[in-house]
């Protein structure tokens, strides 16, 4: 098992959150030291987002497609499910529910009941009926950590239907209206397991003929104006209880037993949760009769109320006699996932926790405590080789812990906020290696990670435990580990820059600006005001980010951090630009340009200098605009920045197609073309075709013009650039095709 870097990384770093698909800069500003990332906007004024995928075919000439979302891509996530018995009336219910309009099933009772497990079984039951897939969420709605948010759940789902990631919109109601486009042309069953309220739910209900299971303690009766039908689930009878008893012990006990059969599980309520606990128990110790786990269970009632959550009292006792007879390690992983800061975990964070007692192979010790937690109903699988608690179980286990010294529960902690720091640290340097140049502290030597063997696992890695990872930054702040909150913070910069996830990138980089300035590290402070301030600016929040920009400035001033401070005063010209104060942001770019200069730092110098021509093109001063653009051209390619390069020359083709010479434009304009099509740059090959449009239009070439404009058309569309209203105008202008 690998272990991660405890050092800076190097000085000289670079970073941006606006890029296009393959993290290129989309404009002309880079970020090297500790002031944060860097941030664009395309040309036309559409923000510009870039997750690690592939772009489309590129064809001959300068043709360029984009890929569409993926309608063979058929999701399966329901989680695996555990035997259920003699729920056949309930599921002739279920089953007397479907019609052509579609289904909306409300499942409610008593935590341990067996709702999801009805569920699944339901579900599975359906068969071929939907065979466009299977979507499953976890509301949390009860789970400690907060509820899920529908635009959280929303964009898993788009993604799940292969929607490119870049493509899923920022706009909840975005997010929301294409949910509802794709789940209408498909016939789907949808699992929305453990939801709050109604309200949580009602954004999640998909278009079209589909299926819809709702899982809840709550009956949600909010929902029956949309159709929801309740089914209320009691705990099972004797009988059916004595049967899932008989089942998950799998010998001939129960049949010689029987009345302490039925004492035990009258003991357990006959709640599911409750008789699988005491079965695995009994099945562990194939010798012992039924009847010591009845007096064990009558002995621990009188101490349940410390637990007491509607029907969970008979959980409790289950629980309290297993507990006592784990193993060592296994009731050390035990108490130490209960407070896991997500909703599932997978044997290297248990490898964490358990630390050194775990060798000679850590991960393989913690997949067999896992398993044996597992054989012992007291965790549950999930998907992809992980597990969960069910919400009561990790109730217990908190409760266990909380009775152990202190320094169990803080190592516990911070043992698994450094695997989370760790590995999300070597995704950082995979994906976004210029960013990756402030130190990481962890507690210990050896911090177990994950390697990555590409770009694509780190980022699936960062998808897939997105949830789990911003748990961690509040946990961290909740725990004082400040240096732990801004360091992740900062780590999961490729996911906030990829994925688009501007709530959770915001609300982090709160706790990351409050935790750095906790630690009074200068250095960290002003990298979460810049990052921060990106994420402002992509949310629509010019003026706070650049009032971030401008406390960045000073920061770096005050500690001496002249390089930082130049960087960030190319910062508050993009925050200006995008106010419109046109004026501002270039004298803004020219002080930065001639700072970065004057400190040797002639790659940010050049990109002030192409963000000084994007001015003066924007306001109309072409010679100016060529003059600029022409430099940085130059410079940046004397760096061997072949891409910004480029972006230079489009500029110039540009400016040069303004000043009513299209051939001279023309000729720039393809050759910027070929480098940003190697680079997959799909919005700025947008810009160039536009460009190109207006350079045939100005030829006397409308065919070739609405070709253009059509191509950079869909690119834009593809990413909801704003960009793409000022094309369909220009296709207006041309009229009807010849």
């Amino acid at each position: 098992m690998p272990f991660p870097p405890t050092g800076p990384g190097s000085a000289t770093r670079e970073s941006s959150f606006d890029r296009d698909e393959r993290g290129r800069h989309v404009s002309g500003v880079d970020h090297e030291r500790a002031d944060g990332p860097a941030a664009s906007r395309n040309e036309l004024g559409g923000t510009v987002h870039g997750p690690s995928v592939q772009a489309g075919t590129v064809h001959g000439g300068i043709h360029f497609s984009v890929r569409q979302p993926d309608n063979t891509v058929v999701p399966w996530q329901l989680p695996p499910g555990p035997p259920m018995v003699n729920r056949r009336r309930e599921l002739d219910a279920l089953s007397r529910l479907r019609h052509d309009n579609g289904t909306i099933a409300l499942l409610s009772g008593l935590p341990g009941v067996g709702k999801t497990t009805l569920a699944l079984a339901w579900l599975r039951e359906l068969g071929e009926a939907f065979p466009d897939g299977r979507l499953y969420a976890d509301l949390r709605g009860h789970g400690g950590d907060r509820p899920a948010l529908s635009s959280e759940i929303v964009g898993g789902f788009l993604r799940a239907f292969g929607v490119p990631a870049d493509q899923v919109p920022h706009a909840p109601a975005e997010q929301l209206g294409l949910y509802r486009s794709l789940t209408a042309r498909r016939r789907l069953a949808v699992l929305l397991d453990d939801a709050a309220t109604a309200a949580q739910v009602r954004p999640l209900l998909p278009a079209g003929p589909n299926v819809t299971v709702v899982t809840s303690r709550s009956r949600l009766s909010g929902l029956l104006v949309d159709g929801g039908v309740p089914i209320h689930l009691e705990p099972l009878d004797r009988q059916a209880a004595v049967e899932l008893l008989a089942a998950t012990m799998n010998d001939r006990r129960v049949d010689e037993e029987p009345v302490q059969a039925g004492e035990l599980v009258d003991l357990c309520a006959r709640l599911p949760l409750a008789v699988q606990v005491a079965a695995a128990r009994l099945a562990a110790r194939p010798t012992r009769p039924i009847t010591t786990m009845v007096r064990a269970m009558a002995d621990e009632r009188g101490r349940l109320n410390a637990l007491a959550l509607d029907g969970d009292h008979t959980v409790r006792a289950a629980l309290d006699v297993s507990y006592r007879d784990l193993p060592e390690l296994s009731a050390l992983l035990y108490r130490g996932l209960g407070v896991h800061p997500g909703p599932d975990f997978g044997p290297i964070v248990a490898a964490a926790v358990l630390g050194a007692r775990a060798v000679p192979d850590p991960e393989e010790a913690a997949r067999s405590v896992l398993e044996s937690l597992l054989d012992r109903n007291l965790i549950t699988e999930a998907t992809d080789g992980r597990y969960r608690f069910h919400d009561l179980i990790r109730l217990h286990a908190v409760a266990e812990l909380s009775d152990r010294p202190s320094p169990e529960q803080d190592d516990a902690v911070r043992a698994m906020l450094d695997h989370y720091l760790a590995t999300a640290t070597r995704a950082e340097e995979i994906l976004e290696p210029q960013h990756r140049s402030l130190a990481r502290d962890y507690a210990d030597d050896g911090v177990p990670y994950v390697e990555f063997a590409d770009e694509k696992e780190a980022l699936a890695w960062l998808e897939a435990h997105r949830v789990t990872l911003v748990a961690a930054i509040r946990t961290a702040d909740d725990a004082g580990l400040h240096s732990v909150a801004w360091q992740l913070t900062d780590a999961l910069w490729p996911l906030f820059l990829r994925g688009k996830y501007l709530a959770d990138a915001r609300s982090a980089h709160v706790i990351g600006l409050r935790a750095a300035r906790a630690c009074a590290d200068s250095a960290a402070e002003s990298r979460m005001l810049t990052s921060g301030g990106l994420c402002e600016s992509s949310a629509g929040g010019h003026a706070e980010a650049l009032r971030m920009f401008t406390d960045a400035i000073r920061v770096c001033v005050d500690s001496g951090d002249a390089i930082g401070a130049a960087r960030a005063r190319n910062y508050t010209g993009l925050a200006l630009l995008r106010l419109g104060r046109l004026d501002e942001a270039a004298e803004a770019f020219r002080e930065a340009e001639i700072r970065c200069r004057a400190l040797g730092d002639d790659r940010p110098a050049a990109l002030a200098r192409f963000n000084r021509a994007d001015v003066a093109l924007r306001s109309g001063r072409l010679d100016r605009a060529l003059e600029h653009a022409e430099a940085a051209r130059s410079e940046l390619a004397r760096l061997g920045d072949a891409y910004n390069a480029a972006r230079a020359r489009a500029l110039i083709g540009r400016a040069l197609s303004g000043s009513a010479r299209p051939d001279q434009a023309e000729r720039h304009l393809v050759a910027a073309l070929d480098v940003l099509r190697d680079h997959s740059a799909r919005v700025e090959v947008a810009h160039v075709l536009t460009a190109l449009g207006e350079t045939a239009a100005l030829q006397g070439r409308p065919e070739r013009a609405r070709e253009l404009y059509t191509e950079a058309l869909d690119l834009y569309d593809a990413v909801r650039a704003p960009a793409a209203e000022d094309v369909r105008a220009r296709l207006r202008d041309l009229g009807p095709p010849g």
